[in-house]
């Protein structure tokens, strides 16, 4: 009986993207890495359940689903979390940071100090800036101040920053330029909660963590896992939850949030013989509008 894999998504951690699976086990990926798996004929997407817990019906959730849990899972789950201001005496300090994405694409948030730059470079935030540190909610408010004055959102949905990836400034300095103007004019307002003291302006740039420079773009994304359906690829690239992989000459991304709640099996998908790997993918694409070639940026 073939092994069976759940995976419980993708971290960052300070040597670079993580696969996690049920049971603790850990994937550390790298470039060059060969990734292959597929969904046995007859599988079904399970809801993950919320909190730690087991969804009480067992509900099957659409393979298009992001979240992959059911309508009551993702409320419980919402309902206890920071971002819904579900636990205002968090005793621990929080920071507030501007992200850039790209040109045109910033936003505003907060993030547990001791979480570092984990965050950011879960929501594939190429480049960023610390504003401010203090309780919970004195980050909170400053967060919707900062957002107010600058309308910038504080969610960026994750289509719109892979269209962006392609077209990025090439230079570090030109990447922080927005970044620089906005965390100017956020620590300059007036009304800062007196608890969160304002931090000076760092830029981080993520791009030499998200991949090295001269990947070919993406053709397209993979749009949902489907029952019988396999994906082998190299992996040349990694930004927020999005894995870019040589599929056999073309560029396909991977949304591993797609991979929750599906019960994976090995593949043996391209392998070809004397060793030699082939990509494959049969799990539906939607193809890009617009393909570009090979470049010196991001992707």
């Amino acid at each position: 009986m073939a092994q069976v894999w759940k995976c419980s998504g993708l971290r960052w951690a300070g040597s670079g993207p993580v696969l996690e699976w049920s049971g603790g086990r850990r994937s550390a990926l790298a470039w060059g890495k060969w990734v292959s798996f597929g969904v046995a004929e007859g599988g079904v997407r399970a809801c993950v359940g919320a909190r730690g817990h087991v969804c009480p019906v067992g509900a099957v959730v659409p393979g298009r689903s992001i979240g992959a849990r059911c309508e009551e899972c993702a409320r419980l789950d919402r309902a206890h979390s920071v971002a819904a201001d579900a636990v205002p005496d968090d005793p621990r300090a929080y920071r507030v940071y501007l992200a850039w994405f790209g040109p045109g694409m910033v936003k505003v948030g907060i993030t547990a100090v001791e979480r570092g730059e984990a965050r950011l470079l879960e929501q594939g935030a190429v480049c960023f800036s610390w504003l401010g540190v203090g309780p919970l909610m004195a980050a909170r408010r400053a967060e919707e101040m900062a957002r107010a004055a600058l309308r910038v959102p504080d969610r960026i949905p994750y289509a719109a920053k892979r269209v962006v990836r392609a077209h990025l400034p090439g230079t570090e300095a030109e990447r922080a330029a927005e970044i620089e103007e906005l965390h100017r004019r956020a620590t300059a307002l007036p009304g800062w909660p007196e608890s969160l003291a304002r931090l000076p302006l760092r830029p981080v740039d993520h791009v030499g963590a998200f991949g090295p420079a001269g990947v070919p773009d993406a053709v397209g994304e993979v749009s949902e896992l489907v029952a019988g359906g396999e994906v082998s690829g190299e992996l040349v690239a990694a930004a927020g939850p999005d894995l870019h992989l040589d599929v056999g000459g073309r560029v396909v991304v991977l949304d591993t949030r797609l991979m929750s709640g599906w019960e994976l099996v090995s593949s043996h998908a391209g392998q070809g013989g004397h060793g030699v790997r082939r990509g494959r993918l049969s799990f539906p694409l939607r193809e890009f509008r617009e393909v570009g070639a090979s470049q010196d940026g991001l992707f």
